[in-house]
């Protein structure tokens, strides 16, 4: 598609800031990127994370190094050639969808065949901290029907014991974040499996995580560090039962509806995940979440505020995107 390519960087502030493994953000910085063709204007966000070699200044180079290429015409398939899975595709990738909606009159289900999308549960995150303050932040989203919850390695097992006993009643997931080690993984899978956890993402480093193979899980094990789009699939179902599909790692909504297509022929159950960014980066997703076991599209719950038009949450449950924020 041809079209006017824009790419701008913000900056959105966290409600009390946000603590994994890594350390603590007080603000999510994302890349935007527009096209514009006539009257029409297709919008997609990433979030660069350094965990992947992404930074901010790189992404937004790597996309506006594309404005000549877009004036001239780019597809999906051909973006998919020139730039590897990540952040940068991810932006592009989305804003074609959104581009070509709008210039058909038809939404992006439409175009990708898909069933009419319907509102979702999403998870809920806790932040890492202590088990006395973990303990106090489940009790006061107790209501929510499932939280996520972060870990990151010494008192972990405390500190799920604690959630668990903030929200009695709440089904659990935990994210790792890599943040465990293979002398400490079959005690903290119990561990989570005695507060009735349902899932962990990611309990070790995605470069040494040969273990899981060869020990029992009593939980489901999910792949998130680990895995990124099709190409890092092959071998994975040995390690782990389900896998987390990220837009900014599968660099957009193509790839990432082709990696949950090929995760249920592997026979892995799939989490749909996202970055910490805003309604306009959990827009998309919402579209390859339709039957996933689990859902964490609550990035814009954890800002200070959203953009408008935003997705809309209500209670547990997250709404399919409006027109007028992408789709």
């Amino acid at each position: 598609m041809k079209g006017d390519l824009t790419v701008s960087v913000e900056s959105w502030p966290i409600a009390g800031g946000f603590t994994i493994s890594r350390g603590t953000k007080t603000e999510a910085t994302v890349v935007v990127a527009e096209i514009r063709t006539g009257a029409h204007l297709g919008r997609g966000e990433c979030l660069p994370y350094a965990r992947y070699g992404e930074t901010v200044e790189g992404i937004r180079d790597e996309i506006a190094g594309l404005a000549h290429t877009v004036a001239h015409g780019l597809s999906r398939e051909e973006l998919a050639e020139i730039l590897p899975a990540g952040a940068a595709r991810n932006a592009l990738d989305c804003a074609l969808w959104d581009l070509e909606a709008k210039e058909k009159g038809k939404s992006v289900r439409e175009l990708a065949g898909l069933t009419e999308p319907k509102p979702l549960v999403t998870a809920y995150t806790l932040s890492l901290g202590t088990p006395d303050s973990m303990r106090e932040a489940a009790r006061k989203a107790a209501h929510r029907e499932l939280l996520k919850v972060k870990l990151g390695g010494d008192g972990d097992a405390e500190r799920i014991a604690a959630v668990r006993e903030g929200a009695p009643d709440s089904r659990l997931i935990v994210d790792a974040n890599e943040g465990w080690s293979p002398a400490d993984i079959e005690s903290l899978l119990a561990a989570c499996a005695d507060a009735r956890v349902e899932l962990v993402e990611q309990p070790l480093p995605a470069d040494a995580d040969e273990v899981l193979a060869d020990i029992d899980r009593p939980i489901t094990v999910c792949a998130d560090e680990s895995i990124h789009d099709r190409a890092s699939l092959t071998g994975l179902s040995t390690r782990y039962d389900a896998i987390n599909i990220k837009l900014d790692k599968t660099g957009g909504l193509t790839e990432a509806l082709a990696l949950s297509n090929a995760a249920r022929q592997a026979g892995m159950k799939v989490m749909v995940g996202c970055m910490l960014a805003t309604s306009l980066a959990m827009a998309p997703a919402m579209l390859v979440a339709q039957g996933a076991e689990w859902v964490d599209l609550d990035g814009p719950l954890l800002l200070a505020r959203d953009r408008q038009p935003g997705l809309r949450y209500e209670d547990s449950l997250v709404f399919p995107p409006e027109p007028g924020l992408w789709g």
